[in-house]
């Protein structure tokens, strides 16, 4: 194992998502459970999966470790799923887009290789803004994108050339 191989260290990471050239990818906060209960409809958070109130405190605190790596503001979007859009909104680093191309497609919903291409757009279009780009979802589009499985919380940072994404570095969640 040599140093060359080591995972890169948080100051670097989050240096790369002030600098631009990357995105974070965010799996929704702490939400107790697997995939959603029958009956499920997106415009309707009591039919949902929700976050826990450890969830909306681990995303506050999410919003706060952007914001002490000198992140006050994002371009952020977030899947329809309410418990994404309450995790980009507690996470308080902008408005927020909704955008279904990172609804989940767990278990069969969705398109996911035109909702994987979907996002690989929005990324390509959003670097050249200049505030970092967020984007809040769920595990299964995270693997799709970066190949990792995130645990509820973390930050997969992505470094973007137009819409080829390659995997930068994990930040891990702090709950």
């Amino acid at each position: 194992f040599s140093a060359a191989h080591a995972e890169p260290d948080e100051a670097a990471l989050w240096a790369a998502l002030r600098d631009g050239g990357h995105v974070a990818l965010i799996r929704h906060a702490l939400a107790p459970g697997t995939g959603d209960p029958p009956g499920f409809r997106v415009d309707d958070c009591s039919t949902q999966r929700n976050l826990s109130p450890e969830g909306r405190a681990q995303a506050r605190t999410i919003g706060a470790r952007f914001r002490s790596h000198g992140i006050e503001r994002a371009a952020v979007f977030s899947s329809q799923w309410c418990r994404c859009m309450d995790t980009a909104r507690e996470m308080a680093l902008g408005e927020v887009t909704p955008f279904p191309g990172l609804n989940s497609f767990f278990a069969g919903q969705g398109d996911e290789a035109a909702q994987t291409r979907g996002v690989r757009a929005l990324i390509a279009e959003r670097m050249r803004a200049a505030r970092p780009l967020v984007l809040v979802t769920h595990q299964v589009n995270i693997t799709a994108l970066a190949g990792v499985f995130p645990a509820a919380g973390e930050i997969i940072v992505m470094r973007a050339e137009g819409d080829a994404l390659s995997l930068a570095g994990r930040i891990r969640s702090a709950p």
